[in-house]
């Protein structure tokens, strides 16, 4: 019995990696950092929301190596700064979505604020405060792209991807059983 939950837990883990990927790829003409980072933060936090936070920890540290692979990520010098917020929005959107507040979507809201404030903090410390000005060795205006990158539209496709998964929660957690 052990072997089937190991399996149940590659299988679906592996499913919302490949589903992320394809996602990633279609939605890159739209728009890489305001879509895809809307979608990418979407499906970190279904992952961790309805297949526990294994395979959300999974997805989280996948997500920028595989964009990277795919030739739409950051520099490979980003990614450990990159999977730092997705894990910190996988962490936060665990311990704070899965509590019972008494309000109906209470947890969900407060799981989307402070996820995606989270997120945007070690993005932005660790992006901009130190890894544009110590590490990436950029022109200017170089600098400039990805300090734009790495601010505010990080927090706007956070709280972009924690209200559609609000919206999707209810549905998808029918669907799936959490713990196999």
């Amino acid at each position: 019995m052990r072997i089937h939950k190991k399996v149940l837990w590659i299988t679906r883990t592996a499913i919302l990696i490949a589903l992320l990927v394809v996602l990633q790829a279609l939605t890159v003409p739209l728009g890489y950092t305001i879509v895809t980072g809307s979608v990418v933060n979407l499906m970190l936090i279904i992952s961790v929301m309805t297949c526990g936070p294994a395979t959300g920890l999974s997805v989280a540290v996948v997500a920028p190596v595989m964009s990277k692979l795919l030739l739409i990520g950051p520099f490979w010098s980003l990614i450990p700064f990159i999977a730092a917020g997705n894990i910190v929005l996988v962490l936060l959107w665990h311990f704070i979505g899965n509590r019972n507040f008494g309000i109906k979507y209470a947890a969900h809201i407060a799981a989307l604020i402070v996820g995606a404030v989270g997120k945007f903090l070690v993005l932005y410390t660790g992006v901009i405060l130190i890894a544009v000005p110590y590490i990436l060795g950029l022109t200017e205006q170089q600098a400039t792209v990805v300090t734009s990158m790495y601010s505010v539209p990080q927090l706007f496709t956070a709280m972009t991807g924690g209200v559609c998964a609000i919206i999707l929660l209810p549905t998808l957690k029918k669907g799936v059983i959490r713990k196999p």
